[in-house]
């Protein structure tokens, strides 16, 4: 069984915010996927779909974005967990805005919620980070992570949401390299100017 965990912070008035992308990942695959809600916890809520004959668990932590490992780990008490099959959606600000890449394994690069999770199941879990661009300044990151997308952003990272789901399909359904091959490119606003 594949568990797929969307990282974010509980209640409405984050539900935007860029901090907020790997539940909206989420959100988007139970709808696509039409997934049913599963058992539910107080650290975590989830919902189960069947994909090419395979389970798929879709997990979101209720925990705020700094403690997704306890929720991790109350997930892993009840369901036992397998980090192999485990792939967790998160946002990126080292990553431009609307840009993807998927990693294996690796570390953490700073994000609280990675290292939260690390400290319950280590660093071999395969990773989908959605870019949400950087703060202005490295003193502004948390407040920049916690904003909503500019009007300008929104159009790239709705579609950034979409391909993102892809990319879960696609590492469900074919691996983890066949997704990096895919989704792990460069977009134009990456490119180098020449």
């Amino acid at each position: 069984m594949a568990l797929v965990v969307g990282l974010g912070n509980p209640g409405p008035g984050y539900a935007r915010t860029r901090h907020n992308v790997g539940w909206r990942v989420l959100e988007r695959l139970v709808g696509r996927w039409d997934a049913r809600p599963a058992a539910r916890h107080d650290a975590w809520q989830a919902w189960r779909a069947e994909r090419r004959g395979r389970t798929v668990d879709l997990m979101a932590p209720l925990t705020y974005m700094n403690a997704s490992g306890e929720a991790l780990a109350a997930w892993r008490d009840r369901h036992g967990l397998d980090p192999a099959e485990m792939l967790v959606v998160v946002d990126d600000v080292y990553l431009p805005v609307g840009s993807l890449r998927m990693r294996v394994a690796g570390s953490s690069g700073g994000h609280r919620g990675l290292e939260s999770l690390e400290a319950v199941v280590g660093r071999e879990f395969a990773r989908l980070r959605v870019g949400v661009g950087a703060a202005a300044e490295a003193a502004a990151l948390r407040e920049h992570v916690l904003d909503e997308f500019d009007e300008d952003e929104r159009t790239l990272v709705d579609e950034a949401i979409e391909r993102a789901a892809d990319a879960v399909e696609c590492w469900l359904d074919e691996g983890a390299l066949a997704a990096m091959n895919r989704f792990n490119r460069r977009t134009r606003m990456e490119e180098p100017e020449s």
